[in-house]
């Protein structure tokens, strides 16, 4: 009986990875920066972005904050083994003691800071033909949509139910959905929303609803995932191209 607890966790793990990596995963490090450092956190991160630039990493991030002085640091990866690498390895060498000395200057501006996994669940998304976001659309509203585990094959089917209504009505407002990974205690979906700006997405927003039809019929299919999620946040932010990094292509 003792082997039980082991074993199980294990066959947990193992079908974890299979289920995670099925679609693209991505490490998000999220600092959660404290309002009053705000400004002296931006100096920072601009300073190690242009000591990436110059030493060169072997790693790539894309980088977003929130309107609620959230900072993430997100990096496709294809397995888990990729954790156990140090991309930065090289550029800490290079830069000696100013490398810490950087990283003390980050821990001087949040309280709280870690890294998980998110999935990209391409079932859900809604982006035909896998449509690119313009470059311009850097603005973003992120809605969470916690659920308990009783209730994730009826959230599920509720997220496929909007998706068939963008589908059936060829929607323009287009989202991706990505779901909870590894190094996360609670089960959600993050629906993620592009446009230009508060007003793009304001006006892209009411044009969508008439698209969809009558608020019956958007609410017949929203009202499957409502019925069943535990609760909901929503976000204001902004992906940031001047603090995101990939290498220099030879």
């Amino acid at each position: 009986m003792k082997h039980i607890k082991p074993i199980l966790a294990f066959i947990v793990i193992v079908c974890f990875s299979v289920q995670v990596y099925a679609q693209q995963a991505y490490l998000v490090h999220q600092d959660n920066v404290k309002p009053s450092k705000l400004m002296q956190y931006e100096k920072i991160a601009k300073e190690f972005h242009e000591a990436a630039l110059e030493h060169q990493p072997n790693t790539t991030w894309v980088t977003a904050s929130s309107n609620d002085f959230k900072y993430f640091y997100i990096t496709p990866i294809k397995n888990m083994a990729e954790l156990d690498e140090n991309p930065m390895a090289a550029m800490a060498d290079a830069m000696g003691d100013k490398f810490g000395a950087m990283f003390k200057e980050f821990d001087k501006c949040y309280d709280s800071h870690g890294s998980y996994i998110i999935v990209n669940d391409k079932e859900l998304s809604y982006m035909p033909d896998d449509i690119t976001i313009p470059e311009d659309h850097n603005y973003r509203r992120w809605f969470y949509i916690y659920y308990t585990p009783e209730n994730a094959k009826a959230v599920r089917d509720g997220m496929k139910a909007v998706k068939a209504l963008y589908e059936k009505k060829n929607s323009e407002a287009y989202y991706r959905v990505y779901h909870d990974g590894f190094g996360q205690m609670e089960h959600y979906y993050l629906v993620s929303a592009s446009a230009k700006d508060e007003v793009d997405f304001a006006t892209t927003g009411k044009e969508n609803e008439k698209v969809l039809g009558s608020f019956e019929e958007r609410w017949e299919a929203f009202s499957q995932v409502m019925n069943y999620a535990s609760r909901m946040e929503e976000y204001v932010g902004e992906m940031r191209p001047d603090l995101s990094y990939a290498p220099k292509e030879d």
